[in-house]
């Protein structure tokens, strides 16, 4: 059992909470029974930390107090168990994919995930210019998806010209100009833009057609989680 917060790995493992030393490590840390249970299916964990006097339902664990359990933490209250997990392996881009440029909210990036997992979107997207899949408020809002989902990060207008070659119809979205989305069996890609700006020219000129969501209009928009969910339903129904 550990109980000093000066321990090595303790204070190796405090730094994952800085996107630098995530990126250095290839590491990072889920917090709670669910992500964890997530994690351990998908065969991402490199160590597991229960608070003592817990019951052991993991295998293989290392007990600490709660002392250092805090130390781990990057939650208020912290967790009764917590793992270290290794990067998420990027395959090659399958399936239809949702694509998000610039998306800054972590909830918004967290329930984006969720709802592509739900509604049988095989890959995500990421910006460089995007939050961090591996910021804690993102993997929080996946409530594990992200174990479930092919997610890379790259240059996203490079990217949805590989997708147009690969004969995929991109979809972006305009409050203005858009059209009602309609159900498509065909392979596409769904282009999320900023939450408060929307799609860049640049982007959006690189899509076969934009969508917008009918709405009352006493209400100006959606954030961009719940956006792209109704979407990514309404495209896959």
């Amino acid at each position: 059992m550990i109980t000093s917060l000066n321990n090595e790995k303790v204070k190796r493992y405090a730094k994952l909470k800085d996107k630098k030393y995530q990126k250095q490590e290839k590491l990072f840390i889920v917090e709670g029974k669910h992500l964890v249970n997530e994690a351990i299916k998908r065969n991402y964990i490199k160590e597991i930390f229960l608070l003592k006097d817990e019951e052991n339902i993991y295998g293989d664990v290392t007990l600490v107090t709660n002392e250092v359990m805090k130390k781990l933490s990057s939650l208020k209250n912290p967790p009764k168990v917590l793992a270290v997990c290794h990067f998420l392996k990027e395959e090659k881009i399958k399936g239809n994919v949702v694509v998000l440029s610039n998306i800054k909210d972590p909830g918004n990036a967290g329930t984006i995930i969720r709802s592509g997992a739900a509604f049988n979107y095989d890959t995500i997207i990421f910006s460089s210019e995007s939050v961090s899949i591996y910021n804690p408020k993102v993997i929080r809002a996946t409530e594990g998806m992200l174990f479930n989902i092919n997610i890379i990060t790259g240059s996203v207008e490079e990217i949805i010209k590989k997708l147009k070659k690969d004969n995929y119809i991109i979809y972006g979205t305009d409050v203005k100009d858009g059209k009602e989305p309609q159900a498509t069996n065909k392979k596409h890609a769904l282009v999320i833009g900023s939450e408060s700006s929307g799609l860049k020219e640049n982007i959006k000129k690189l899509c076969d057609q934009n969508l917008y969501i009918k709405m009352n209009p006493k209400c100006e928009s959606l954030n961009a989680g719940v956006s792209a969910s109704i979407l990514m339903y309404s495209l896959n129904k």
